[in-house]
Formats: C-alpha cells, sequence, structure tokens
C-alpha cells in the first residue's frame, strides 16, 4: 500500500499539483484510521491531506481512480464474470416491482449475458435507470463495455473511444424517450390535484411544463450516473492492461495554472478566468509582505541597545532599519492582435487586478496602431468588461489591422514617451511576430534610458523566438529581461518579482 501511495503522489506531482513531504507523511498516516474497502473515505481522507486548492480536485480525482482502481481476475479484459453478475443482478431485482419487469423478461434478463438479445439488455438497462437501481446500473454498465467497448489488450486507444461506442450501442438517446413516455407507470403514479391516488382505470393528469422538466433532469441525473460507471469499468480495466502509470500519463490534464494561452480550448479558458481571481489576491498579498520585509536596511543602534536591556545588555537581537521602498509604476504596452488576445487579455487583468501594490497601473494596447485603456478599467469591478470594451473601442488599427511593432512603439513613444520616468517598469507583452515590417528596435532602448525595468515577456515557446518573422531578438538587447510566459504560473512567477 505504501508503494502505491508513492506512486500516487509522484503522479501528483508530475500532473503539477504541489505535494511536500510532510504531506506525504500525513496521507500514509491517515490510511490505517481507514477502512481500505470504502473507496470514497480513502478518496476523501487522500485529497484532504494531499489538495491544497479546489482547482487541483479534478486531477487529483483522476489520478486517484487510476491509481485506486479495482483490480484482479475480475477486471482483466477478457474477463467473463460481467456476464455472470447481470443475470445474477436480474434475478435479485425480478419480481421487485420495477417498471416493466414481467415474468418473461425476468426469465430472459435471468439467462446468460452471452445470449442476451440487444432487446433484452436494453429492457434492463431502463428498468435501472427507471427505478434508480444502481446495482443494476453498475452490472448493466460492466456487462455493456465488454459487449461493445471492442477492449483488446495491448491496443493503444483512448478510454474516449471506448465510452463512444458503448454508449452509441447502447442507445442512450432512445432510453430517455422511453421513460419520458412510459413515465406514468415507471416512476411513480401521479396524484390527483387534491393529492388522493387516482381511482383504478382512471387516467393520470397532464404534467406541467415544470414537472417534464423536473423529470427529465432526473432521468438525465441517472444516465450521467450510467455514463459514469462506465468510465469507471474501462478505467479499471485499461489499468489492468497497461499498468497504473501508462495509464495515468495518457490522461494526465495540465492544471488551470498551467494551461497554455494560446492553444487553450473554450473550457480551459472558462478554468483559467477562475483560477485568475484567487490568483490575484495571493500575489498581492506577497508583494505587500515583500515590500514591507524585503530587504534590511542599516543597523538601528538606539533600538539595538534598548532593545538589549531585556539580556542583560548583550545585543543578542540586532535590530535594523527597514527602507520603505516606493511603490513602482507600471506601463503595460499589450499586442491585442489575434495570436495572442488570449495572453493579452489575463494579463491585463492580472495587473490591474494588483493594482492597488503600484502607484500607477497604466495600459496602453496596439495592434498596428496604439490607445491608452487606463480608464476602462477605473470604476470596474468585472476586468472582463474592461476587455470587452476594448476589444470594441480601442482605437489600434492603423492601416490594416496587422501587427506592425516598429509603428505602433514609436507612436508610443511619440505621444507618452516622455511619461516615463526613473519610478516606471515598462511590460511589453507580444510574439513580436512583425509580419516583416521595421522593427524600429531603437525606440525599446530609447525607452530603456528613461525607465526603470523593461520586460518583455513573451508567450511563444523559446524555441520559436526570431523564427520566421519573429524579431524578439531585436528588442530583447534593449530589454532588461525577456520571458517566457506561456502559463498563469509563469505570469505568477514574474509578476512576483516585479519592484
Amino acid at each position: 500500500m505504501l508503494d502505491l501511495l508513492a506512486g500516487f503522489v509522484a503522479e501528483l506531482r508530475m500532473a503539477g499539483i504541489p505535494v511536500s513531504l510532510s504531506e506525504h507523511l500525513d496521507a500514509a498516516e491517515a490510511i490505517p484510521h481507514i477502512p481500505l474497502e470504502d473507496r470514497e473515505a480513502l478518496k476523501y481522507a487522500l485529497g484532504a491531506s494531499l489538495v491544497k486548492s479546489g482547482a487541483h480536485w479534478r486531477a487529483f480525482e483522476t489520478a486517484f481512480e487510476v491509481y485506486f482502481a479495482l483490480r484482479g481476475p475480475a477486471y482483466a479484459i477478457d474477463a467473463d464474470s460481467a456476464t455472470g453478475e447481470l443475470g445474477d443482478e436480474a434475478r435479485r431485482t425480478d419480481g421487485s416491482g420495477l417498471a416493466g419487469s414481467g415474468g418473461q423478461r425476468g426469465q430472459g434478463a435471468g439467462g446468460s449475458g452471452d445470449a442476451m438479445t440487444p432487446e433484452e439488455l436494453a429492457d434492463l438497462l431502463y428498468r435501472a435507470l427507471a427505478g434508480a437501481n444502481q446495482a443494476l446500473l453498475a452490472a448493466v454498465a460492466r456487462h455493456a463495455v465488454a459487449r461493445f467497448a471492442g477492449m483488446e489488450p495491448g491496443r493503444p486507444v483512448g478510454g474516449t473511444y471506448y465510452l463512444y461506442r458503448t454508449l452509441r450501442n447502447l442507445d442512450i438517446d432512445g432510453v430517455l424517450a422511453r421513460l419520458m413516455a412510459e413515465h406514468p407507470g415507471g416512476a411513480g403514479t401521479p396524484r390527483t390535484a387534491s393529492g388522493d391516488e387516482p381511482a383504478p382505470g382512471d387516467a393520470p393528469p397532464e404534467l406541467t411544463p415544470l414537472e417534464v422538466r423536473l423529470l427529465r433532469e432526473e432521468y438525465q441525473s441517472r444516465i450521467d450516473m450510467l455514463r459514469r460507471e462506465i468510465e469507471d469499468e474501462i478505467r479499471r480495466r485499461l489499468v489492468a492492461d497497461r499498468g497504473s502509470e501508462a495509464l495515468a500519463k495518457s490522461l494526465r490534464a495540465p492544471l488551470p495554472e498551467d494551461i497554455d494561452f494560446m492553444h487553450a480550448s473554450r473550457e480551459e479558458l472558462a478554468a483559467l478566468r477562475q483560477a485568475l481571481r484567487p490568483l490575484s489576491r495571493k500575489l498581492a498579498v506577497r508583494l505587500a509582505r515583500k515590500r514591507r520585509h524585503g530587504r534590511k536596511g542599516p543597523l538601528d543602534f538606539r533600538a539595538t541597545v534598548r532593545h538589549s536591556l531585556s539580556t542583560g545588555g548583550v545585543p543578542v537581537d540586532p535590530r535594523f532599519r527597514f527602507p520603505r521602498p516606493a511603490k513602482p509604476e507600471i506601463v503595460v504596452i499589450a499586442d491585442i492582435s489575434g495570436s495572442v488576445a488570449s495572453f493579452a487579455r489575463f494579463t491585463l487583468h492580472l495587473v490591474h487586478a494588483i493594482s492597488s501594490q503600484f502607484s500607477q497601473v497604466r495600459s496602453f494596447v496596439f495592434i498596428d496602431g496604439v490607445d491608452e485603456v487606463t480608464s476602462f478599467f477605473e470604476g470596474v469591478d468585472d476586468p472582463v468588461e474592461a476587455v470587452h470594451r476594448i476589444n470594441t473601442e480601442a482605437d489600434v488599427v492603423w492601416v490594416d489591422g496587422h501587427s506592425d511593432y516598429g509603428h505602433a512603439l514609436s507612436v508610443f513613444n511619440e505621444r507618452w514617451g516622455t511619461e516615463i520616468g526613473p519610478r516606471t517598469s515598462v511590460l511589453l507583452l507580444g510574439d513580436a511576430r512583425n509580419n516583416y515590417h521595421a522593427s524600429q528596435a531603437w525606440v525599446v532602448g530609447d525607452i530603456r534610458k528613461r525607465a526603470r525595468h523593461v520586460y518583455w515577456l513573451n508567450p511563444e515557446p523559446r524555441a520559436y523566438w526570431d523564427s520566421g518573422d519573429s524579431i524578439v531578438g531585436e528588442y530583447g538587447v534593449h530589454c532588461d529581461e525577456v520571458v517566457e510566459c506561456r502559463t498563469l504560473r509563469q505570469l505568477e512567477r514574474f509578476v512576483g518579482m516585479l519592484e
């Protein structure tokens, strides 16, 4: 068990979840106090010991299902136990009053799973969903995977393909339609307006639109339960075939803070937005603490002598004068053309979310023209609104709306360059893909002479820099540092060092 836990912790770390040695030891200490046959208790005990952020729970859950999947000969890919289990479970539920459980159907369901026709299997699935019979649902799921998934030992096919094949053959949409059509006999007898049972032979009253909607949602939740059972069964069989480590590697998904800005899907962008707010709070606290206690100043002789009176005049604890550094000014100049728009959006969000840690934050955006958008963030609680205004109102197109860093930076330097002073840190955001226009790199050098720092944040992998029409190297010679910044984790690391 300890070896399994060690592999599980190693997988969490590979997925990006920070797990310290003390947390590993806490998890190992918790295991003897939990009945190992209770997977849910084990799951939440390990989660309480190892997971510190809600954003990491999904990755933890996936790793847990892989490393603590049910094992043994019963879960091998070529096992026939699902057939017998399905028949046994069907016999146990037959005659229990479930919808559609007639004697003829019960006899058919109680036979061999291999001899069961698709209609009989569909009937069993209908009975399990109508009666919310979780045991029968699990048995149907196991048999459906064994019968329809087409899993073969050693075959390098992902679980999503097997899930699709299984659900397609079960005709979930048809089962849902049947559940809705036969509701009065399968999901309880409707009552009359007075609340009494309708008399025998009376037609049950029609459902209201709200009742129909609630009924559909209830059946859909049961179908989702079936889907989870099928996913669990496929995962168990893949673990039995490939091993935990290989399967975990193939299922490993990036954490929100490790998602690439430029290649994120719609769901991943939503996860990034959810992770941004807590990240901004954490960064604000870190910057404030760093500013208060970042460096020790010269020795405070009077305070040291006064404090030494408590130790007999021995200066055991020297006292220093802590400097009071002024908050820096931040100027953000961001390319918002299509290729880097997501990166610029999240950077602007983050910088303005922690703007209280800077004396002033000014934002400029450009494509081939440049415009100041600082006012868009003033008095706005949700930065999404400000970004929407930037996309619709900012005057950033000069000629054709294709990136022209040289022209945009030249216009910025001409109109606002004199406002940059020795307390200003300038952040240039973009991939420096200039569409083969003149670079005007001297402008960045001119800005650097007046500014405290100039940083260039590039959302492209370092291997792509200075390839094609990228000229980041020409600008980089005039910057304090050019930083690869493709994820929230990298952005957090950079913003945390601003001073």
